[in-house]
């Protein structure tokens, strides 16, 4: 009896050491639970927790502003998460951690060795506000891609648009269909900045006025940039893009658009693994033997624009590691990121459609046909223009985003809103 009270006690001795030496890690995930590939991701993540029983991964999952808005109270309070998910630039809450040099150099914590497999752009510090590899880009993201139902347009003999104008003459002929000639969900106030008006300001201006107007030496008052957003609400005027998107949430759009309800929808590249088949329910918002119905291009030609062909596009989003982490718990977050880096991971996200990974070294075979079209989309598209709240103050594109709802509503005038963003700027300036 009493051996076997010992060795209960020592059972339970390992036990509670084992207990103790668990670290926890706090892991701040930024992920759509509704979209393809989900179920995989998740599954990533429990094998990291099978292999890692030392760590105590405390996971914590939101998607779109949500997710901003709790980061930045976690930064007001001073209680940063250990792994974040995180933006390159100025981009909500992400601005905070690069302003106020909140993560690790990446470049020193995970080591050349590591890194070498990434492309360039992705290790580019200067891609970053903190002129740091403060996250590891997982991709290069292109905010402007034009989603088209190839077999819609023929089916009421339209053509592939050139321009803008051409799908003009398209709006009466789909409308008597049922059908908006294209979709841009803006209810959640940012789709219309990053996947359309960052290009038309690239198309029109230039990345070159955009540094200017930063610097304080064009004004966003001038009537070249008042151009672009009454040309921005002429795409509503002309019916070209349907009001009800000013309201409709971002969400909304994937099952708009694959029920046929829209001939052509604005969105980022990221959007694709939306349309890919569920592994979970083995269902697609697209089925992928109609994937080919579809193409992925750059948006038609604007009315005088200067710079033909230049796409939205910026450095990606990726993970990136508190600074104030040391010992154990730097072990455990390092340990994370190169799990999620590895190449199996990076490959289940190419696979499910989540994004095209700018790690070099990977191969596969299971792509879905929509999926394939990505690589081809990015080869097409090389000229590139600035995602401006990659660029631009949270203050000033704030404004702008509210700007681009009430515009269309007539709310506001293209004069007004860029008054006001001019007023931000400079504020900026003065500080």
């Amino acid at each position: 009896m009493k051996k076997l009270i010992i060795a209960t006690l020592m059972v339970a001795v390992v036990a509670l050491g084992a207990m103790a030496q668990k670290t926890t890690l706090n892991f701040f995930y930024y992920i759509d639970a509704t979209q393809a590939g989900y179920a995989e991701d998740q599954a990533y993540w429990q094998k990291f927790k099978d292999a890692n029983p030392d760590i105590d991964l405390q996971m914590e999952m939101l998607f779109s502003q949500a997710y901003h808005q709790k980061l930045s109270s976690y930064i007001a309070a001073g209680q940063l998460p250990d792994v974040i998910y995180m933006w390159p630039t100025s981009r909500d809450s992400s601005k905070l951690l690069h302003d106020n040099k909140l993560m690790a150099d990446l470049n020193k914590v995970l080591g050349p060795e590591f890194l070498k497999p990434f492309n360039a752009a992705a290790l580019d510090v200067k891609q970053q506000s903190s002129k740091q590899l403060s996250e590891l880009p997982q991709s290069f993201t292109y905010t402007s891609v034009a989603y088209v139902n190839k077999k819609l347009l023929a089916d009421n003999g339209i053509a592939m648009p050139k321009s803008f104008d051409d799908l003009k003459k398209a709006v009466l002929k789909l409308r008597a269909k049922n059908v908006q000639t294209v979709a841009l969900p803006d209810g959640d106030q940012w789709p219309a900045q990053s996947c359309l008006i960052s290009t038309m300001v690239g198309r029109y201006l230039g990345d070159a006025w955009v540094d200017k107007v930063v610097a304080g030496k064009v004004k966003f008052t001038d009537k070249d940039f008042v151009n672009v957003l009454n040309q921005y609400k002429k795409l509503y005027d002309d019916g070209i893009i349907n009001i009800t998107n000013v309201q409709m949430g971002y969400g909304e759009g994937p099952a708009l658009f694959a029920a046929g309800k829209a001939a052509i929808i604005i969105d980022g590249d990221w959007r694709v693994g939306a349309y890919l088949t569920d592994k979970t329910t083995g269902k697609a918002l697209i089925d992928p033997k109609n994937q080919g119905d579809y193409e992925l291009v750059n948006l038609p030609a604007f009315a005088g624009e200067k710079f033909p062909g230049a796409t939205s596009a910026i450095a990606g989003v990726g993970l990136g590691i508190n600074k104030d982490l040391t010992g154990a718990k730097l072990d455990a977050a390092v340990k994370l990121v190169k799990w999620y880096y590895s190449k199996e991971f990076q490959t289940m996200k190419w696979e499910t459609g989540a994004f095209v990974p700018t790690r070099t070294d990977l191969t596969t075979d299971k792509l879905e046909p929509l999926g394939q079209k990505l690589p081809k989309f990015y080869a097409a598209n090389s000229k590139t223009t600035y995602v401006l709240d990659g660029v631009l103050d949270p203050s000033v594109f704030n404004v702008l985003n509210a700007g681009l709802q009430s515009i269309p509503l007539g709310g506001d005038t293209a004069a007004g809103v860029a008054a006001k963003m001019q007023a931000a700027q400079d504020k900026l300036l003065k500080k």
